[in-house]
């Protein structure tokens, strides 16, 4: 038999000899599950989760937008921990367990992106086509809407400094930056997005966490609920 003879090697994963057009690598390759649009959610969608300490509850937190992956798929995104995450990748039965989405204004639970959104960010990604030199520039940056907080400890939580988040920026790899600001580099006020004087909170040597605002505003006035869990985070 000729080697051009040969058979194919079958494999596992269905995708592993699907190739994508424009990226001329197989589905299954990461860089086409890197995000390449984001939409930010302006009516109020939630994450649902629950957790090992009260399985009988669900708890919400708001969605910060809706993620378009270079193959496809769309997922909510939210400030989760130490990054922004996808809904459904949140699977850690002690801090919390992805249950799907929900409209308040409806009271639905669904557990796919909106229609309306998954045609934002397509009609959007297909309108900016970015050829990128570097895997580090920047594509698209949208303001937070969620009152999302940094949080900064270098001894060990004993002591905490909370940053406003502005933004969100999107680099040509599909990494998502937490952007804050420099006070010493503010030229304008307000600090919109884009601003020079804005910089990735995860780039910080002391930066620790993500938190959205009645979480931060807690955690400002000092509740004791709110203090004892960044101390069983500060354990983990």
């Amino acid at each position: 038999m000729r080697a051009s003879d040969e058979p194919p090697v079958c494999t596992d994963d269905p995708n592993s000899n699907v190739i994508d057009l424009f990226t001329r690598l197989p589905f299954s390759h990461p860089f086409n599950r890197r995000f390449i649009r984001l939409a930010p959610e302006l009516d109020g969608m939630q994450m649902l989760y629950s957790n090992e300490s009260h399985p009988e509850r669900l708890f919400s937190i708001k969605v910060l937008c809706w993620a378009l992956r270079a193959d496809g798929d769309i997922v909510g995104l939210v400030p989760w921990l130490n990054s922004l995450t996808p809904c459904p990748d949140i699977q850690d039965p002690l801090n919390g367990r992805w249950e799907g989405y929900h409209d308040p204004g409806i009271d639905e639970v669904f557990y796919d992106a909106p229609l309306h959104k998954a045609m934002e960010l397509e009609t959007a990604a297909e309108y900016y086509d970015y050829e990128c030199e570097s895997d580090s520039d920047p594509i698209q940056e949208i303001p937070d809407t969620i009152g999302t907080h940094a949080v900064f400890s270098g001894d060990g939580f004993k002591t905490l400094n909370l940053r406003e988040v502005v933004s969100w920026r999107l680099l040509f790899d599909g990494t998502v930056q937490g952007m804050i600001v420099n006070p010493e580099k503010v030229r304008e006020t307000p600090v919109l997005p884009g601003d020079d004087s804005l910089f990735a909170a995860d780039t910080h040597g002391e930066f620790r966490y993500y938190f959205q605002h009645h979480i931060a505003n807690k955690i400002k006035a000092c509740d004791p609920e709110a203090l004892q869990a960044i101390a069983l985070l500060a354990d983990s």
